[in-house]
């Protein structure tokens, strides 16, 4: 019988550094989307204390020892890189082979992203610990933005490939912008 080998969406693609950003596969561990039962509100907030986080405020993310939670809509979000404990009051779904998780940092990172994802990705307007459900292009992405010039994008692992090339395409051009400047 074959032995089937894990791989990732991007498997043994290196990082791409141009003009100052980088863009690189993120490993991140287990997903689980959280779904909260009409009325499940409070046990669900009492099973995600062992793990000190609290169910996001829309279009915002929390960390805490690891383990991330990210709003992904009305009563929905995906807890990240930590096992879901025993939680009662939602519905629970592993989506780790889903998804992609992808990392755009550096200073040119908000101009790369806001040639794909239509709206204003600058520090005023979507700061840090944000999240947004956004189109990347034409794919269903998810946003986040984890430092001042540092985004995470997680998209469905049938198009990591495909936003690898589009977000490659736009730091390309970026750097080819720059280096045309006296």
């Amino acid at each position: 019988m074959p032995e089937l080998i894990a791989k990732s969406a991007l498997q043994g693609r290196a990082p791409l550094t141009l003009g100052g950003v980088t863009l690189a596969e993120v490993p991140v561990g287990p997903i689980t989307s959280i779904a909260v039962f009409p009325g499940g509100a409070k046990a669900l907030a009492k099973g995600l204390k062992g793990l000190g986080l609290t169910f996001p405020a829309p279009n915002r993310f929390a960390e805490k020892k690891g383990a991330r939670i990210v709003w992904t809509g009305r009563d929905q979000a995906f807890l990240i890189g930590a096992p879901a404990p025993a939680l009662q009051g939602a519905a629970l779904t592993d989506q780790s082979d889903g998804w992609a998780v992808l990392s755009v940092a550096g200073l040119g990172a908000v101009d790369a992203l806001m040639r794909l994802v239509p709206m204003d990705l600058r520090l005023l307007a979507f700061p840090v610990g944000q999240s947004v459900r956004a189109p990347l292009n034409h794919m269903n992405a998810v946003l986040l933005r984890t430092e001042e010039y540092a985004f995470e994008l997680m998209v469905f692992r049938s198009m990591a490939r495909t936003a690898w090339h589009e977000i490659g395409v736009a730091i390309e051009a970026l750097a080819a912008r720059a280096a045309l400047k006296p």
